[in-house]
């Protein structure tokens, strides 16, 4: 098993939908998604997130996820979500993950019991034993119910093949921000990179020194979150604030209708993904959410030619 540091994990990482079509994989959707995130340069994408909605798919679905994605990823790294409510299963994920040429994992400690912290360590200790590529901890309390500790984040972090740390929403107050990404700094290996998500947060996060922004819209549109995180990596805090203003009206309707049911309806309104493509029961936005996301929508990019 190797244990030499992985490589740095850093940019903006694309989250992209896993689309349905009558409840199957729409699998030239996915590719079709995939392609317009190489050839928008993004620095990475994740499939199996919770945008793919993995916790609703099988295992030969998922397997499928990852052989599709990685066949028209090109050299762009694609990480894949291996998240289960088994480790016997998260790790026969991580197995299919590898075998479909998977640059990297990503695990959620997903729970139906509440998880204690050795339970968690336990599950991380036990699936990077016999991993491959690096792993990301996805920290996200909101959907699994579980909370890491900094000491948790320290034991997790030191254990092998663990690339990045993808951390919720930091505080608003931008001295805040930077002081709780040194503190975690200070509690991982240097190899360890840090990744915001929470899409509203992202300028804060890369703006406090937070080495990517693992993110939700760029599944789906791209090209502005490439032009916030260029913005903030760049120094142009006038740009940045201007991205994020730009971006502002769809991080409310995330707030109101959750980011999953809203980036699927961005995905329809742009014929990226056909009516209906979330995998029951989850419903789509009604006709009048669906009106305010496709204005927003039209405001930020262009229909794709069909």
């Amino acid at each position: 098993m190797p244990t030499t540091p992985t490589p740095r994990l850093s940019g903006l990482s694309a989250f992209p939908l896993t689309p349905l079509h009558d409840d199957v994989l729409d699998r030239a959707a996915l590719a079709g998604l995939v392609t317009r995130l190489v050839t928008a340069g993004v620095d990475s994408l994740t499939v199996l997130g919770s945008t793919g909605s993995y916790a609703y798919l099988s295992r030969e679905e998922r397997a499928e996820v990852a052989r599709t994605a990685v066949e028209h990823a090109g050299d762009v790294p694609v990480l894949v979500g291996i998240g289960a409510l088994r480790t016997r299963d998260v790790r026969a994920l991580a197995e299919d993950a590898q075998d479909a040429g998977a640059a990297g994992v990503l695990l959620a400690p997903l729970t139906y019991q509440q998880h204690t912290e050795d339970d968690v360590f336990g599950l991380y200790r036990d699936v990077t034993a016999d991993l491959d590529v690096p792993l990301v901890v996805y920290d996200n309390p909101g959907t699994t119910r579980f909370t890491f500790t900094d000491e948790l984040y320290r034991r997790i972090g030191a254990l092998p093949r663990v690339a990045s740390l993808k951390i919720p929403p930091l505080p608003a107050d931008p001295a805040a921000a930077a002081g709780r990404v040194a503190q975690l700094r200070a509690l991982l290996p240097e190899h360890v990179s840090i990744g915001i998500s929470g899409d509203a947060a992202a300028a804060t996060g890369l703006a406090a020194g937070c080495d990517l922004w693992y993110s939700v819209i760029a599944g789906t549109l791209p090209e502005p979150a490439l032009a916030l995180t260029r913005a903030v990596r760049a120094g142009d805090a006038d740009g940045a604030r201007a991205q994020s203003e730009r971006l502002r009206p769809l991080w409310d309707l995330f707030a109101r209708h959750g980011s999953l049911r809203v980036t699927a309806a961005v995905a329809e309104h742009l014929r990226l993904a056909r009516r209906s493509c979330l995998p029951l029961p989850i419903r789509g936005l009604d006709e009048a959410a669906r009106a305010e996301v496709a204005d927003v929508v039209d405001r930020l990019a262009p229909h794709p030619a069909p």
